[in-house]
């Protein structure tokens, strides 16, 4: 799909301002105050390359990392940092290879789940978070588990926004890129492609949706947009090969979850085609703090039922970070 210049320019600025197509304007609930806060956009050198991040709130306050997934970006985030910062520091980075992040070529940057952990985990060290509850979805579940594991100190709490870490989560979605890990050969890579298609891109924002209306059209013609720069669909089969890698540590990220038993929140959205709900009972059995809760929406759910998945992340978060809970 063609997409001029003057739109993706568009879009990248409106993206940069967290902006909504949406012509519906918000109505203030007990989670959103007067002024909402602000959010700044910064890039930082990590491991020389750069990474952009938004931020928001108070650096004082608890923190908490905003981990995005694929095959999006910090953007994902925009509405819902807004709604966390008055009483939390928000911090999204955008994963090397996504969205504003420097996106340096495969023969010098290693395109792993193990790499981009790393890379994450310096960016905290970077930016001094010290401790802080993490934001997890799709890509970023494995990226933030590995902080977690290697780690646990220094997490406070655990949202998980259909990030998955249990086979039995693993929907037939799934069973082309697992063809891939089983066969690793260039028929099978060459099939992934369709996944990297505008039209398969919006096709994960939409499915599963009740109402496809409420979903930004800004955002997956934003990501098709940066997938469309020479050299990002080479890196994206990249990870979906090594994501095999993720499946692998599975038993290590359960452990961690049972020996640890973090706060851990799972908000679902229980129509997604590639993460099963299963995956998100599956937290349950591993950790006693554990609690979950399904939106009828697809894989995306802020972007549909981003006010009450918000509220819900509020409140979790007063009860486990805030000591003792502040009353509005």
């Amino acid at each position: 799909m063609f997409i001029s210049r003057f739109v993706t320019s568009a879009l990248v600025t409106m993206a940069m301002l967290g902006g909504s197509l949406s012509a519906t304007p918000a109505k203030a609930d007990a989670s959103t105050s007067a002024a909402a806060p602000r959010v700044s956009f910064h890039y930082v050198e990590v491991q020389g390359i750069k990474l952009f991040y938004r931020e928001a709130g108070d650096p004082k306050a608890p923190a908490i990392l905003l981990l995005h997934g694929y095959p999006t970006s910090s953007h994902m985030y925009r509405d819902l940092i807004p709604l966390l910062a008055d009483r939390y520091h928000v911090i999204a980075p955008d994963l090397p290879g996504f969205g504003f992040s420097d996106m340096p070529d495969r023969k010098q940057y290693s395109y792993t789940f193990e790499h981009l952990a790393s890379t994450i985990d310096a960016f905290t060290d970077t930016i001094g978070l010290k401790r802080y509850a993490i934001q997890v979805f799709d890509y970023g579940a494995p990226v933030g588990w590995r902080l977690a594991v290697a780690h646990p100190e220094r997490i406070t709490a655990i949202v998980s926004q259909n990030g998955n870490a249990y086979e039995e989560g693993l929907s037939t979605g799934w069973n082309p890129i697992q063809k891939y890990w089983k066969e690793p050969t260039q028929a099978n890579r060459e099939a992934l492609r369709e996944f990297l298609k505008p039209e398969s891109i919006k096709w994960q924002y939409t499915h599963g949706t009740a109402d496809e209306t409420l979903v930004a059209p800004e955002s997956y013609t934003l990501d098709s947009a940066l997938f469309a720069r020479p050299g990002s669909d080479e890196i994206q089969l990249d990870l979906m090969l090594d994501y095999a890698s993720n499946v692998a540590l599975y038993p290590t990220f359960q452990a961690y979850f049972r020996k640890q038993h973090p706060p851990l929140l799972a908000v679902w959205g229980k129509n997604d085609p590639f993460f099963l709900p299963a995956g998100a009972e599956a937290f349950k059995r591993d950790n006693p703090r554990a609690e979950v809760h399904f939106y009828n929406t697809g894989h995306f759910a802020l972007e549909t039922n981003g006010r009450e998945i918000g509220a819900e992340i509020h409140r979790f978060l007063d009860r486990y970070l805030l000591q003792p809970p502040q009353q509005k």
